[in-house]
């Protein structure tokens, strides 16, 4: 038995019996021959047999028992790929030959593979140097270099060189192709027929077949030896065949035979090459349109920071700011990074962030993201979040990772990438076979549509349909405020049947505020402002939330506030106080009764305060009921507008709230709410989303804050996380809305419908084009003559063109994402 040895770096022990428990645990599988758990070193050492065992059941048996591996992501640029068979290649090399990988997933839109894996056990070398030998490359940077700035390099030279390639193509494809054609056409005269003349075209083609077309020689000959067949292996075979074909016949009529042929086919290879080339070439710069948004949220990180450092205001790099130091930001300037505001005031545009158009004012105790843009006021913050902490720096590690991920619809294109290229090359010789032993047509027809099957083929449409789709989507989200956490969630989002929406901060602002403040008629020596002030300078100092809401009030009114003279707090009734001059009683109906004070008629107010889902506090002064003071937390000013487009979408709108009926009711009303679910417990959220999910309404998704609402927004099929700003949890939710706009909602769900009918039209057309043109290629059409004659014998030439621009066409197609409206 060839045993292995594997090391395990182990999470969750917290004593000795914990590492017992996990070796004698895997002493049980079969295969292990040995295996000691060091709770000192918090590592696992197994030896086993790699032939009865494999790592994945190890890490298994550790996680059933209750603890953990820990592993790392790593995310590798890829250069090479030509189709979705290259990714194929990739994945199968890093998942099945390298130990320590637990998953590798390579996207060939982003041309990125995201690795996870054991450290300790393999590393990124050994991954880079696996890559390599499956023929592919991996964008390293120099030492001190930027990664990013390296890999659009590496990108930048790639387009550069497959542009100098293509014009080198043309040069010699042009004037081969046509003098080609007047031949054919008798334009030239009986000259054109002499053997010199193939000479000639053979010259024209040799650079386009072994400079221009090199790439696909080299990768076809990498599929080769890795045991697979990809994209490459069809254009080398295709544009090869007619060019050797056309040098054995060029050979053999200077020799004075026509026994392999009169006719040469060195423009067919030439222009094979170089439309193919064209399409790739133009592809690739589609491709780097897809990654727009991403680079935009790149380009909007801060380069340097005035910080205030021994009494100076000093301008510093970014990467040298530290959190706690003082930053001041003129009017004009980018905001570099997130923190609170300590001196100054001024309006400030997040838009960039939060997709949010109107400017946002800021005061002293206010946060501030970086990246946004100080529009009038000098502020000076003190910074709490620096470099990949920052919201900017999450928003865009959550956009990568969501753009390198694979939907679930991408499988099908997957799985018929995996067995698309060796099916085609069997129809491209059963074609052949046909149409030279069963129709009798002679070699050459047959060897042209055989040339004409290899090169129509189009496996890269299949491999570019959905991650295009889902680059466009999600950086269209980002610009907005919306960031899917993952593919999986963009593609849910679109079968949603139902929205429970949490009351408080999702439809509410969730802040209590004063909505109402009634007089009494009998209480004439009063107006609205010095009810209020009254009151207010009685709360004030108050913790309690209605108490801050009516101080808050009178402040927002300017009105100057006393210091009460005497005070207390009644326990159940609310509180009095002597403020200049008056007593003063602020509490409910039983402070009232309990000071026997005549209510002066106001109870019809007080009941229709109440049925408004408001809080209504009694007053008195000087022993009379001079008002009611009405506190609600207010409804947000766009959550009716959000419920009617959830409505618009073919949505079950649901309200979990821990109010009574009556209030939840009457806030249901006034937005248009389906359904309520009243006096929810916040431990029972979770519960009234699964309950939900049984009763069979479809997919449920569940929008909350993405902090309290943790366990429901796992619950749900699809969990909506709202929030302002850095106040967003971005890890607690498939979606994160950077905006407290629960038109958001609506939105996201637009957008993921609008990606998934892209996807889907991709998928049909990248289909559609193989199931239909291949057959065409083989001669399908050739029995009925009033087909035109072009489909009928297909030319390889018009066979590529239709190839090259077929992926060009999905790409396109993904960009329509771009003007979407959500």
């Amino acid at each position: 038995m060839s045993e292995k040895l594997l090391t395990l770096p182990i999470t969750g022990m917290h004593c000795a019996n914990c590492s017992s428990t996990i070796e004698r645990n895997l002493k049980k599988l079969d295969g292990v021959a040995e295996t000691n758990v060091n709770y000192a070193t918090e590592k696992a050492t197994v030896t086993f047999d790699p032939t009865t065992l494999k790592m994945d059941a190890i890490i298994k048996k550790i996680e059933d028992v209750g603890y953990g591996v820990a592993t790392a992501k790593v995310e590798l640029p890829i250069t090479g790929m030509t189709c979705a068979n290259c990714v194929a290649t990739i994945e199968r090399t890093l998942n099945k030959k390298v130990p320590g990988i637990i998953n590798a997933t390579v996207n060939f839109a982003t041309e990125k593979a995201v690795i996870e894996f054991i450290p300790g056990v393999v590393s990124r070398a050994d991954m880079v140097a696996a890559i390599e030998r499956a023929g592919y490359g991996v964008v390293e940077a120099a030492e001190g270099a930027d990664l990013e700035d390296a890999e659009q390099a590496a990108r930048d030279a790639e387009i550069a060189d497959q542009t100098r390639k293509f014009w080198i193509g043309v040069a010699f494809s042009l004037p081969l192709f046509i003098l080609s054609m007047l031949r054919d056409f008798g334009v030239l005269g009986e000259w054109a027929q002499a053997p010199w003349v193939n000479w000639v075209m053979l010259v024209l083609a040799a650079p386009v077949q072994f400079y221009v077309a090199w790439d696909y020689y080299v990768g076809a000959y990498k599929a080769v030896r890795n045991g697979s067949a990809n994209m490459d292996v069809l254009i080398a075979m295709g544009s090869s065949v007619a060019y050797w074909y056309s040098v054995v016949v060029t050979v053999y009529l200077t020799l004075g035979s026509m026994t392999a042929g009169e006719h040469v086919y060195f423009e067919t290879a030439a222009v094979i090459i170089t439309l193919i080339k064209l399409g790739k070439l133009l592809e690739v710069r589609a491709k780097g349109q897809t990654s727009a948004a991403i680079k935009k949220l790149m380009g909007l990180r801060a380069k340097t920071a005035r910080v205030v450092r021994d009494g100076e205001e000093v301008d510093i790099p970014i990467e040298h700011l530290l959190v706690g130091e003082i930053v001041v930001v003129r009017p004009g300037e980018k905001i570099p990074v997130d923190g609170i505001v300590i001196e100054g005031k001024s309006a400030v545009d997040e838009s960039m962030i939060t997709g949010e158009s109107l400017p946002v004012s800021k005061k002293p105790g206010d946060e501030v993201i970086g990246a946004t843009l100080n529009k009038q006021g000098r502020l000076k913050f003190e910074a709490t979040k620096v470099g990949a902490e920052t919201a900017l720096a999450q928003i865009i590690r959550l956009v990568q990772e969501a753009q390198g991920s694979k939907a679930p619809i991408q499988r099908l294109a997957d799985q018929v990438s995996n067995y698309f290229v060796p099916v085609v090359l069997v129809l491209a010789v059963l074609t052949m076979l046909v149409w030279w032993f069963v129709v009798g047509a002679g070699f050459t027809p047959a060897l042209i549509r055989l040339v004409a099957v290899l090169v129509i083929a189009c496996p890269c449409a299949l491999g570019l349909a959905t991650p295009t789709s889902i680059m466009v989507g999600t950086g269209k989200g980002a610009e907005n405020g919306i960031l899917f956490k993952n593919s999986e969630a963009l593609e849910r989002a679109h079968s949603l049947k139902a929205v429970v929406l949490d009351k408080t901060g999702t439809i509410t602002v969730g802040q209590p505020s004063v909505t109402d403040v009634v007089l009494s008629k009998q209480a004439a020596s009063f107006d609205r402002n010095t009810l209020l002030r009254l009151a207010a300078s009685a709360e004030k100092g108050s913790e309690h939330p209605l108490g801050e809401s009516i101080v808050r009030a009178a402040q927002e009114a300017n009105l100057p506030l006393a210091e009460p003279e005497q005070f207390e707090a009644i326990a159940g009734h609310g509180i009095v106080a002597h403020i200049d001059g008056h007593d003063v009683a602020l509490g409910n109906k039983k402070l009232m009764t309990k000071r026997a004070i005549h209510l002066n008629g106001l109870e019809a107010d007080v009941e229709r305060l109440q049925n408004e889902a408001k809080t209504a506090m009694w007053m008195a002064v000087d022993g009379e009921a001079a008002g009611v003071i009405a506190v609600a937390d207010t409804i947000k000013p766009t959550s009716k507008e959000a419920v009617a487009e959830m409505h618009r979408l073919g949505l079950k709108v649901i309200m979990l709230t821990g109010d009574n009926q009556a209030t939840a009711e009457a806030i249901a009303r006034e937005v248009g709410i389906d359904q309520v679910r009243a006096e929810v417990l916040p431990g029972d959220k979770s519960a009234e989303v699964k309950r939900l999910q049984a009763e069979g309404v479809g997919l449920v998704a569940m929008v909350g804050d993405g902090i309290n609402d943790a366990p429901a927004l796992a619950q749900a099929d699809v969990g909506i996380a709202i929030g302002t700003g850095t106040d967003v949890a971005m890890e607690a939710a498939d979606v994160t809305l950077m905006r407290g706009d629960l038109r958001s909602v609506p939105q996201a769900i637009a957008l993921s419908k609008a990606t998934m009918r892209i996807i889907k039209q991709n998928l049909f057309w990248a289909f559609i084009y193989n199931i239909v043109l291949i057959p065409v290629a083989m001669g399908a059409l050739y029995p009925f003559s009033f087909v035109p004659d072009m489909l009928r014998e297909l030319n390889p030439i018009l066979a590529a063109f239709a190839m090259a621009f077929s992926s060009v066409s999905v790409v396109t197609n993904s960009l329509r994402l771009r003007k979407v409206k959500i």
